[in-house]
């Protein structure tokens, strides 16, 4: 399996002293198994919310309709079937592109849907509910934005990361290199003529 370990800047602090910052915005190796899960957790969830759309869109509801119209147990409108086609899709182009792009989206759409279940309940009974949410909109917002969150921080975030782990290697550089040292060079095969 193919290591990598995102690069290091070094540069100058304000107060002149040099530091290093870790930057995660390298992809992972294509192999790497963290990248199957960033994949899986996008490409699962933009298919919940594709297909959520789509059939909002076929049962025909106004665009900003707030009279309850319900697609599997949850209200829904011509905007909120977009919005849920939109995030869909851009999900399925993490699950696509993989790597830190779909870590990174998985979290920042995570975040996004749990701030939106606290937004849209603040506004469940005022003239602001654009999106016709209900109760079960926001129980279904903050699932999907917890269920993104645990895809994206997968391996990623974690107080006990395995050495192997690019992200651990990028975060101790020092003794991942001491830890490469020690470790035995792989054998190289023999090819017997």
């Amino acid at each position: 399996m193919a290591l990598h370990v995102p690069h290091l800047r070094h540069g100058p602090t304000p107060s002149g002293v040099r530091s290093r910052t870790v930057q995660l915005d390298e992809h992972l190796p294509l192999d790497h198994r963290l990248n199957q899960v960033y994949r899986v957790g996008a490409g699962l969830t933009g298919l919940v919310l594709l297909v959520f759309g789509i059939l909002g869109l076929i049962d025909k509801v106004g665009f900003f309709d707030t009279g309850g119209d319900t697609v599997a147990s949850l209200n829904t409108n011509g905007a909120l079937s977009v919005l849920s086609i939109c995030v869909g899709l851009l999900l399925f182009a993490g699950m696509v592109i993989g790597g830190n792009v779909a870590s990174t989206l998985n979290m920042v759409l995570g975040i996004a849907f749990i701030l939106s279940g606290f937004v849209n309940l603040a506004l469940l009974d005022s003239d602001f509910n654009f999106l016709a949410f209900r109760m079960q909109n926001v129980l279904f917002s903050f699932v999907v934005g917890l269920m993104l969150m645990f895809f994206g921080m997968y391996g990623r975030v974690s107080g006990r990361l395995p050495h192997d782990n690019p992200y651990w290697q990028a975060r101790h550089p020092e003794q991942a290199a001491r830890e490469a040292r020690r470790r035995p060079a792989p054998r190289m095969p023999e090819v017997r003529r």
